[in-house]
């Protein structure tokens, strides 16, 4: 019985594998059709993980559309070293990663004008749940009860990064620890670290009182020097 569920995975990956490589060779040769099934496929969830990341509707949803541009514009030199999705996701997070240095150049000046007090690391509280276009696809959202889903992807914005979008990628997404690493260039004891403490970080955020949320997600978090060796 063992030997045919074991021969059953080999085969299911293999037919993957096999379709994926289908997939690819459709995407090289500039198939619009493969290209508007990609889109299709990755769209809702790389639009997802992108809100999650940056913390702006608007500017997830720009993203998404730079990543796909990017996709597009990349996939005839993608050799198949991770898988497709991997790849993908790679390419929304370094563009994730772009916009938040940009953000820290150019708009701490705007939100000082305006008033608005960042709170240390884990920044200012953000109402996730309205930009997500449809979380009821998403199986995170799928496990968190209604009324308490708000709440919790509000306290997941305070984790300060690195650590949020560990999270995400491991524990919404569901990637593997190894795809995880490959995506953050990272080693795998740094992706275990850094998901432990965004794990203790996220529950600190929701067990605190009201007054102290803005803090919870600051205590003993900072990245301290030689910790995120790469």
């Amino acid at each position: 019985m063992q030997a045919d569920l074991t021969m059953g995975n080999l085969t299911s990956a293999l037919t993957l594998q096999s379709e994926e490589a289908a997939l690819i060779a459709e995407l090289q040769a500039g198939s619009e059709e493969a290209f508007a099934w990609l889109i299709a496929r990755y769209h809702q969830p790389i639009f997802s993980l992108l809100a999650r990341t940056v913390q702006d509707r608007a500017d997830a949803a720009d993203l998404t559309q730079e990543v796909f541009v990017k996709v597009f514009k990349g996939v005839g030199k993608f050799h198949g070293e991770s898988s497709l999705r991997t790849w993908i996701y790679r390419i929304a997070l370094h563009e994730a990663s772009n916009q938040r240095r940009w953000w820290s150049r150019h708009k701490q000046r705007e939100i000082a004008i305006e008033h608005v007090i960042n709170q240390g690391e884990c920044g200012v509280p953000v109402r996730l749940e309205e930009m997500l276009i449809d979380p009821a696809e998403s199986p995170y959202d799928q496990a968190v009860h209604s009324e308490t889903r708000a709440r919790v992807e509000a306290a997941l914005a305070k984790v300060p990064e690195p650590f949020r979008t560990t999270l995400i990628l491991r524990d919404i997404e569901g990637f593997v620890y190894e795809e995880v690493a490959e995506m953050q260039g990272v080693n795998l004891g740094t992706v275990k670290s850094r998901l432990v403490r965004g794990r203790t970080c996220l529950k600190l955020i929701l067990g605190a009182p009201a007054s102290a949320k803005s803090t919870a997600g600051n205590a003993g978090f900072g990245v301290p020097q030689g910790e995120e060796a790469r």
